[in-house]
């Protein structure tokens, strides 16, 4: 078996999740089997090693949980994105559409840095929609988002026009929605 097959064989297939006719790939299997884990950071690793970043930044929650491994394996500052209300100091916040309403991130201001360059690191990427809220967050503090990485990528919902002209870099990619 290689590593990809056994990295699809932890991402669980949940029918009609979170509504009717959507496939939902849960991405919580990775965590239980440590060899899938494992092979994430050190892929991320890899793929990041000798880039150009100045710090990470992760969106809630699951994207933390990647993230914290990886910046501490390549001594990178990390930042939390996170849901409005979470933070307590002074912060920057973006709304954005979901498919089913609205959201909002924020970043603590003083957690992003002008002139840095940042790596923003989610579980999945679908839409692009969070991932372009945490992008502004980033900007209004004077830093630059050059890449976007996620575990699983989702291309037939054409984040890549969204995430525009930012790099994507994903592991597994599934097709349909």
């Amino acid at each position: 078996m290689t590593d990809l097959e056994m990295l699809d064989g932890a991402i669980r297939r949940v029918h009609d999740f979170p509504k009717p006719g959507i496939l939902f790939y849960d991405i919580t299997g990775v965590f239980v089997k440590p060899e899938a884990f494992k092979f994430v950071i050190d892929k991320m690793v890899e793929i990041y090693r000798d880039a150009k970043i100045d710090a990470v930044a992760a969106v809630e929650s699951r994207g933390f949980l990647f993230a914290a491994p990886f910046a501490e394996k390549l001594g990178l500052p990390l930042v939390l994105i996170r849901k409005k209300g979470k933070l307590p100091g002074d912060t920057y916040s973006c709304k954005y559409a979901l498919e089913y309403g609205m959201a909002e991130v924020e970043v603590h201001k003083s957690d992003v840095e002008k002139g840095k360059n940042y790596l923003v690191i989610d579980d999945l990427i679908a839409t692009g929609g969070t991932l372009v809220a945490a992008r502004n967050l980033i900007e209004q503090g004077g830093g630059t988002v050059s890449d976007f990485f996620g575990v699983i990528g989702l291309p037939e919902l054409e984040y890549e026009k969204v995430l525009a002209p930012s790099k994507i870099t994903t592991i597994i990619n599934y097709g349909g929605k």
